[in-house]
């Protein structure tokens, strides 16, 4: 079927597509015809949405400092994943490329 035709309708859902038959089992959960197509919204819900800072948010006025530490004795890091782990983690060992238990695992 290509995209740009239009959806028929069929006998069952009562000539109006898909919309009929959502209808239908809005009326059939709820009991009440009326509340079908109604559209409720939670003004509290909507006042707390708004204090959320969501990711993403611009932070390039925001400044971040990390200390960066040096690789410890007893760390390495994995040739797969890159993550600093600890030398009980090594699973293999392949021409001097380590690899940890997670990825290996």
């Amino acid at each position: 079927m290509d995209d740009e035709t239009p959806r028929t309708t069929t006998a069952n859902d009562g000539g109006t597509g898909g919309a009929g038959a959502v209808a239908q089992l809005l009326v059939a959960h709820t009991g009440d015809r009326r509340r079908v197509g109604e559209v409720l919204i939670d003004e509290d819900e909507l006042a707390a949405a708004d204090a959320f800072d969501l990711p993403g948010a611009d932070l390039s006025s925001e400044e971040i400092s990390v200390q960066i530490l040096a690789a410890q004795a007893d760390e390495f890091t994995c040739a797969s994943c890159f993550l600093v782990r600890h030398r009980s983690q090594i699973a293999a060992d392949r021409g001097g490329r380590l690899y940890c238990v997670d990825c290996e695992g």
